[in-house]
């Protein structure tokens, strides 16, 4: 029997390589339950989405009010280091809330993101995060004071749930080091709140995004240099969600 094709890719044998690396470094061999990880408290940080490499920003889509006919804009561009600023991947546009014409079941409008398009598979299965040994999302961003959410997608039993929690910084126009807790996330459908809530399946991940959500026409800009988990508080400021 021949392999085919696909297996054979470059894409396919990098991200087993990967998978097959982060198995090493947590000191086990790959089992289907994964269960002696969890047993585990690992310390080092777990990079998710690292925009110091050119190639993160090809494996990231935008989206926006425009796939429905709405105006608003988005672009991903990656900015290399200067003197001033890490390497890091550029979230900026334009928000309209201006409803498209002819189409009276568009209702609302104003709103824009950018997420990892889904990673394909490995040797061991779907390419998903588990990132179950760890307490905290971790993102090094720089914000414009507007109003942004973290968007989580799992390979849950409903496609569409997003599990949302609000991107809070205390200094907007400079770079912080954010952590969320996993617990602390809540699950959406299209923009409403669940109920009853689920805990978030943190051992397969799909998905990872920032979105604006505020609806306020105009500019926005936010600036992400790379998105890991952590179990260490040192890496940034804990932060939580407000009323």
């Amino acid at each position: 029997m021949q392999p085919s094709t696909r297996l054979l890719a470059p894409g396919f044998m990098r991200r087993s390589l990967d998978e097959f690396k982060r198995f090493a470094n947590l000191g086990m061999t790959p089992r289907p339950d994964r269960f002696r990880e969890a047993l585990r408290t690992p310390m080092t940080p777990f990079r998710l989405l690292d925009f110091s490499d050119p190639e993160t920003i090809s494996i990231c889509k935008t989206m926006s009010d425009a796939d429905m006919g709405g105006f608003s804009r988005a672009t991903l561009d990656q900015v290399p280091a200067s003197a001033f600023d890490p390497a890091h991947a550029r979230f900026h546009g334009v928000i309209s809330t201006d409803l498209p014409p002819n189409r009276p079941q568009i209702q609302r409008s104003g709103y824009a993101a950018w997420r990892n398009r889904d990673r394909g598979s490995t040797i061991f299965g779907k390419s998903l995060w588990d990132v179950d040994p760890y307490a905290f999302l971790a993102l090094r961003v720089k914000l414009d004071g507007r109003k942004y959410f973290v968007n989580v997608q799992t390979e849950s039993i409903v496609h569409t749930d997003i599990h949302q929690h609000r991107l809070y910084t205390r200094r907007p126009g400079e770079w912080e080091t954010v952590l969320i807790k996993w617990a602390d996330f809540v699950r959406t459908n299209h923009g409403q709140v669940v109920e009853p809530q689920s805990e978030m399946m943190t051992q397969k991940v799909r998905t990872l995004g920032i979105g604006l959500t505020d609806r306020v026409p105009g500019p926005f800009e936010l600036c992400v240099a790379g998105i890991w988990a952590t179990n260490r508080l040192e890496d940034g400021d804990v932060h939580k969600e407000r009323e």
